[in-house]
């Protein structure tokens, strides 16, 4: 018996050393086994969203945890702001325009196991466009009249006239299909069809996401298992956090004055993107001495838009003439419209009968570019005789009280980050107060048709409008500025709609 436990010691000793011996080869041949990928990603936002649902409110950080993450639409926008299939592989529009079909795809379930199909379509869409609906965008869904349920792979709807931008506006996070069994309580706990499923929520702290398992896209290879946004509102903190490796991604870094900081890290990388953030400083057009608009336009020209942009986002930006960007479809450079002229202005306002200027109060969200943007105008201002008093705002609690909601303001300032937007200016009641009947009815002109042609020809004619009428100030375009680890692939650089489109990222091995 001690003969054979000593052969098995012996054996068992010489099979560790070939290990050992296999392992050092391995090593001095360069081959040993690769470290894996990381799965979990620490992802850095300014803003925490104020719920999780985005079909009931509309503050722009509710989307960018939760649009293409959890939530999913009939219809997708990529990066490049087309319009892609998704819960809907296909569709027709009739002839005059007022019959959509879609087909849907098959096998589609919801996180807690409720099917998707067209019955579930029809009642998230009847939620967004019932008389009692919340939902932020519910114009969108007016002109749906009807909608039918032929079959469950099969949703058809009826519009009261033809509406050019409905297939766009479905791909918003706004349009996203919900479940008819957990709708209720998608605030705090959402449930969706997308390839992540809500986790948990650390109020003030971070939301947390992990894979879908069960995701019906076979297509797409999700890489990453957990995903913790983490909301940071300070910029110099959000700053050490990247640098200690806290966070591994801030795709919209709030600090453009700290983004040289990166420069030469051996683990970071920064990346300009465009956006549709136009940032502008609303004013109230029914109040003195804004309802009169040769005060609105002496407003303009006094203010140098590329002093703004130095002054406000360290020069990062794109000055515009009007509420519309570069990346929009017939834009139109309009910033020549009213060009930076004091003299102008000056005489402007005493034509108003203001000749020793008049003094007013901005109220200005608490979000850095605002109150940078209020204190370079707030100078330019004084040059042309004109006090403005700047009142710090919280924002969105207060900002949506006294300012969107209340209206109850001379002047803000804010980014509007919906893209093509332009219509709020026709919207009644909307925070400016801007009545326009022409412009209001180019609006409706440009649903009439789809095509492209025709759209941007009317576009243009409503951007030279809103830049001779000045219902608001326009100033820039705040590019996106995203710091993230070089190893780090498959983040969204630009910003079509905002948001935080995870399903492809990855790290490198």
């Amino acid at each position: 018996m001690t003969k054979i436990l000593r052969l098995r010691l012996s054996d068992f000793a010489r099979r560790l050393a070939y290990g050992a011996a296999m392992s050092a080869g391995l090593l001095m041949l360069g081959m040993a086994p690769a470290e894996a990928a990381k799965t979990t990603l620490n992802i850095g936002m300014s803003v925490e969203p104020t719920g999780l649902d985005p079909t009931i409110a509309a503050p722009v950080a509710i989307g960018q945890v939760t649009w293409q993450n959890i939530f999913e639409g009939l219809v997708a926008i990529d990066e490049s702001g087309k319009i892609v299939p998704q819960l809907a592989k296909s569709w027709d529009i009739s002839p005059d325009g007022l019959t959509y079909t879609f087909k849907l795809q098959t096998g589609v379930k919801f996180h807690d196991g409720e099917a998707f199909d067209a019955t579930t379509a029809k009642f998230a869409l009847d939620r967004a466009r019932d008389a009692k609906s919340v939902n932020p965008q519910k114009r969108f869904f007016a002109t749906i009249a009807s909608i039918d349920t032929p079959d469950p792979e099969t949703l058809v709807l009826h519009l009261s006239s033809p509406t050019g931008s409905l297939l766009y506006w479905l791909g918003w996070p706004s349009s996203v299909m919900v479940g008819s069994k957990s709708a209720a309580d998608d605030k705090t706990t959402p449930v969706g069809t997308g390839p992540f499923k809500f986790s948990a929520w650390g109020k003030g702290d971070h939301v947390e996401l992990v894979k879908n398992p069960d995701y019906w896209n076979k297509s797409v290879d999700v890489k990453l298992d957990k995903v913790t946004f983490r909301f940071i509102s300070d910029p110099q903190a959000e700053a050490a956090a990247l640098k200690a490796g806290d966070l591994d991604a801030f795709p919209e870094f709030a600090a453009p004055e700290l983004m040289s900081s990166f420069d030469g890290d051996a683990r970071l990388m920064t990346k300009v993107g465009n956006t549709e953030l136009k940032v502008v400083a609303g004013m109230n057009n029914t109040r003195k001495p804004f309802d009169d608009k040769r005060v609105r336009q002496a407003l303009m020209i006094a203010l140098d838009r590329k002093t703004i942009i130095e002054g406000a986002w360290s020069g990062f930006g794109t000055a515009i003439g009007s509420h519309y960007t570069p990346n929009d479809p017939g834009y139109q450079d309009l910033t020549g419209t009213l060009p930076y002229d004091p003299a102008k202005a000056k005489a402007l306002l005493a034509e108003a009968g203001y000749p020793n200027g008049f003094t007013f109060t901005i109220k200005t969200p608490q979000m850095a570019y605002a109150p940078r943007s209020a204190q370079v105008m707030q100078a330019m201002f004084a040059d042309i005789g004109v006090t403005m008093n700047i009142e710090p705002t919280e924002f969105p609690a207060k900002w949506v009280q006294d300012v969107f909601t209340g209206r109850d303001y001379d002047m803000t300032i804010v980014a509007h980050a919906e893209p093509l937007d332009i219509d709020i200016y026709s919207r009644e009641p909307y925070y400016f107060n801007y009545k326009n009947p022409v412009f209001n009815e180019l609006m409706k002109k440009i649903q009439l048709t789809a095509d492209p042609a025709v759209q941007n020809k009317l576009y243009g004619e409503a951007q030279s409008i809103l830049a001779e009428d000045a219902p608001a100030l326009f100033l820039f375009v705040m590019p996106k500025l995203g710091v993230w680890d070089k190893k780090l692939k498959g983040l969204w650089e630009n910003e079509p709609i905002p948001s935080n489109v995870l399903a492809n990222v990855s790290w490198e091995d």
